[in-house]
């Protein structure tokens, strides 16, 4: 509820601001400019202005929403707050066991196979050296 009134004053305040603008302001000349680019300008800027502004207006209480509900809500007390962070803590070692668990359960394989290729690499040097591990066949 409060928040409601919050964006309702801030967009009252941009719109208010805005009319202000385009009621007082005097019309600003930029002689060095090339004709060529006032050419190009709409022969009526200030709708269009007024148009851009009120988009950007938009824009900003919108961001200004997602930042206003990433903030902890009212009814989250500081032993709320605590209480989550101590289940996150929970999760986090719970992971961590687990993570320690595969690292370990990874280094055993990869010993088991650095042993396989290590008798792998020693069954082929003895096969090369001419002394083989099993008896050739009988020629036919």
């Amino acid at each position: 509820m409060l928040l409601q009134k919050i964006k309702i004053a801030l967009a009252d305040q941009f719109c208010n601001a805005i009319g202000v603008l385009q009621q007082c302001a005097p019309p600003a000349s930029f002689s060095n400019i090339q004709t060529a680019i006032n050419k190009d300008q709409p022969s009526n800027p200030t709708e269009e202005y007024a148009q851009l502004f009120a988009a950007l207006i938009a824009r900003t209480a919108k961001d200004v929403d997602v930042l206003i509900d990433s903030l902890p809500s009212e009814e989250s007390t500081a032993a709320l707050q605590a209480a989550s962070l101590r289940q996150l803590e929970e999760e986090n070692q719970e992971a961590a066991a687990r993570l320690e668990e595969v690292v370990y359960r990874g280094d055993m394989l990869l010993e088991k196979i650095q042993s396989a290729l290590a008798d792998i690499a020693q069954s082929q040097l003895r096969t090369r050296s001419g002394a083989p591990s099993q008896p050739a066949p009988p020629e036919s």
